[in-house]
């Protein structure tokens, strides 16, 4: 069954290029072990980990499978931190640095394993990745990174003084990989057919009740009783406040390229400006070349609205730098939850609801730390420990982060001046067809969408997790939340969380 008003916009090359299994939806009241939250690649990895430890475990969506950011990502699989293990040592100092490599190296490798053991056809290449220094950068960000990392131990990155694509300063960091997400994620749903786990699609849970015995509810009022359940929604569901302050949510960029085979070396690449750009490639398979991956343009989700400058500015910058890069084959974006240390939230529900465990803030690593969740939490849940719970604890305060704390939620402050604001329009028929615009109706702020029939749907404006003023996304044909990233399709319905429920649907006859 498919969404009943799926996203429109853009598609990544994944989503084009894999069909993925559909599950239907959750009909009756059901008992497990565990039950999951979300089938992305923390959600699937966890219950393929779970029901080789023996559990019974059911996974629901609120969509399908690969609907979610797991098939809007560009599937970099990295042992390197986006924030750089420098920033991280002065945060928390060399080890919780080691530890923050040993987890995303053993991420990797546990991916590897599984395409290996579930024989999964998914594109999986081990490379080496490299950041390179952009013009006007300091030469000394790549010194102390490079000290950083040899620092605690991992003698095998080198300093180099072009890398193989942007003949830039650079530095070389050995066994990395990557690989096609959606292909690995329908390898995973096989497996877990296989293995007897009961997945239910368009199956949205409105309530999460922690205890002895964890209580999911559905939209459709159905219950599932388990022992224990993972909330794996890239943004937690479970939670209002404890999270949400200490994480921001941006929105990124990708575009492919089509690129002739080999003129590109087969790699990971990001540079040192920030927002970063970050690139790789992916092979071919119509015999007419290969397919370059560029992402970038990052910026607060909900508080900017030119996605098309944005991948104009992608492939400007990247035919700059590869003169052989030519069409455009594909253009999507994606959310990135980006936490104050660069780590993401793995463990125990910090607002104490019992037997309740999250994965989020995936800080631009979100393959691995989704990984990194699946191995952690199935620990937890299985031998009530994991070596690396201090680490990733959703609990930890940075406290040599407060800069950017006060910076993020200053941020989120100054978005609820919206309500004080004129609508962008100021009746509904200056409302473009196939367009959104707000419209002031006294008080209130409303989110009116016209068809291009000429029909009208209208919203509340408020955003239902924390009643921030949702704007219009032309590019992907959404509201988005500019507070906590939540975001509803062009009719009001929910499509990612913080929120649990759509936008308050209204009688648009009484905006005239």
């Amino acid at each position: 069954m498919a969404p009943r008003h799926p996203v429109e916009g853009t598609s990544s090359l994944w989503q084009v290029t894999c069909d993925m299994p559909s599950f239907a939806p959750l009909t009756q009241d059901i008992e497990t072990d565990v039950c999951i939250v979300g089938a992305g690649l923390v959600g699937l990895t966890a219950a393929l980990r779970l029901v080789r430890a023996g559990k019974r475990v059911v996974v629901l969506d609120s969509q399908q499978p690969g609907r979610g950011n797991t098939g809007r990502t560009t599937a970099h699989l990295s042992s390197v931190i986006d924030d750089r293990f420098s920033e991280l040592a002065r945060v928390w100092g060399l080890e919780a640095a080691r530890k923050a490599w040993e987890s995303h190296a053993t991420a990797i490798d546990c991916i590897e394993a599984i395409t290996r053991d579930e024989d999964i056809a998914c594109d999986f290449q081990r490379c080496d990745g490299y950041l390179w220094l952009a013009p006007d950068q300091d030469p000394d960000i790549l010194r102390q990174e490079l000290e950083t990392v040899h620092g605690f131990g991992w003698h095998g990155v080198q300093a180099m003084d072009e890398d193989p694509v942007f003949r830039r300063p650079c530095l070389r960091f050995p066994d990395q990989a990557q690989f096609h997400p959606l292909k690995y994620l329908a390898g995973l749903c096989a497996a877990l057919k296989r293995s007897g786990a009961a997945i239910f699609g368009d199956t949205r849970v409105e309530n999460v009740e922690g205890g002895e015995e964890v209580v999911i509810t559905t939209e459709q009022g159905r219950r599932v009783r388990s022992k224990a359940a993972i909330i794996a929604t890239c943004s937690p569901i479970c939670d209002r406040f404890a999270i949400h302050s200490k994480q921001a949510s941006y929105t990124t960029y990708a575009i492919g390229l089509r690129v002739p085979a080999g003129v590109v070396p087969t790699g990971l690449y990001w540079d040192t400006i920030d927002p970063y750009h970050y690139v790789r490639l992916q092979p071919g398979s119509d015999g007419e070349g290969d397919v370059l991956i560029v992402g970038g343009e990052d910026h607060k989700t909900g508080q900017a609205d030119d996605g098309e400058r944005r991948f104009a500015a992608l492939e400007a910058w990247t035919r700059e730098r590869v003169p052989a890069a030519q069409e455009r084959l594909y253009q999507w974006s994606g959310q990135v939850f980006e936490t104050l240390d660069g780590l993401a939230h793995i463990g125990p529900d910090p607002e104490g609801a019992a037997n309740v465990y999250i994965a989020t803030g995936d800080s631009g690593m979100g393959m691995t730390h989704s990984t990194i969740a699946a191995m952690m939490l199935s620990s937890q849940i299985c031998d009530g420990e994991s070596e690396w719970s201090q680490l990733y604890d959703p609990r930890r305060k940075p406290i040599k982060a407060g800069g950017e704390f006060l910076r993020e939620n200053a941020n989120v402050a100054a978005q609820y001046a919206d309500w004080l604001r004129p609508g962008e329009v100021r009746s509904i028929d200056e409302v473009a067809p196939g367009s959104g615009a707000i419209l002031r109706s006294g008080l209130h702020r409303v989110a009116v969408y016209r068809e291009e029939s000429g029909e009208i749907h209208a919203c509340s404006a408020a955003c239902p997790h924390l009643l921030g003023s949702v704007t219009w996304n032309h590019l992907e044909k959404t509201w988005d939340c500019p507070c906590h990233g939540s975001r509803f399709d062009r009719l009001g319905e929910v499509i990612a969380g913080p929120a649990r429920s759509g936008l308050r649907v209204l009688d648009p006859r009484t905006l005239r």
